[in-house]
């Protein structure tokens, strides 16, 4: 059966496996919460699922434009605590199509879905760019879109600078932080991101990789090339073999 709302706790929202009651959330209600969240809770088969989509630019510590298009890591890291301490939520799908940002903020939310207990699966949609292949690789079992693509590139800053030594070794250690976050949460090793990362045969006006969703996979940073349905099964499946588990 469904699981239901913790009612002691004073937090129940509508179960979307049942058909909703006249004082729950309505189709209205469920598009507000696309529009400001980007995220939506969806059920099959009694298994709930929370759908989160990291799109555009992640934000950090300083406020962008309004014309960009923005996942701020303000509301993404209270909502993916919520999702883990939710019990009636199973699994996490996240939807990834973003340009990166902000290296702390986008490795907060990473380390933050690593370290979730319920199954997780990740989705590389469009693009998975610089900060974004931390995001991708984060979740417990990642897929990329044939069409697809991923920017390996070094940490780069904008704005004044000191060019002395400490500014340089600060850059290092921070694209070390990267190197080893992602080799640990992925098949690649350290050392060959570290060679993509430092490329300098193949970015016109840059240093870094360009990997489409085929050589993703082969390099090892993805698990496979895929569909949001063959996202969606893996998800399905990771579900039962941990209710399984459990039994």
């Amino acid at each position: 059966m469904p699981k239901q709302a913790n009612a002691e706790r004073g937090d129940y929202v509508p179960n979307p496996c049942e058909e909703p009651k006249a004082d729950e959330a309505q189709p209205e209600e469920r598009q507000e919460q696309i529009n400001e969240a980007g995220s939506i809770i969806t059920c099959h088969k009694d298994k709930i699922l929370h759908c989160l989509t990291i799109i555009g630019q992640i934000e950090g510590h300083y406020l962008l434009p309004p014309s960009n298009k923005t996942t701020k890591y303000e509301h993404i890291i209270p909502l993916l605590v919520s999702i883990e301490e939710d019990s009636r939520i199973d699994g996490l799908l996240i939807l990834l199509n973003t340009v990166g940002g902000d290296v702390e903020a986008g490795l907060a939310i990473a380390e933050v879905i690593s370290g979730m207990k319920k199954p997780t699966v990740s989705i590389v949609l469009g693009g998975g760019h610089s900060i974004g292949i931390p995001l991708a690789v984060s979740a417990k079992r990642s897929f990329i879109a044939k069409s697809a693509s991923m920017t390996v590139h070094p940490v780069r800053t904008t704005g004044l600078t000191l060019g002395v030594p400490q500014t340089f070794e600060y850059f290092k250690r921070m694209q070390d932080r990267i190197n080893t976050f992602v080799a640990e949460n992925s098949g690649i090793s350290r050392e060959r991101y570290a060679e993509l990362v430092l490329n300098t045969g193949e970015l016109v006006m840059d240093v870094g990789t360009i990997l489409d969703g085929e050589r993703a996979v082969q390099e090892g940073l993805i698990d496979a090339v895929g569909t949001v349905s063959d996202a969606i099964d893996a998800l399905y499946q990771m579900i039962e073999e941990n209710s399984a588990k459990e039994k």
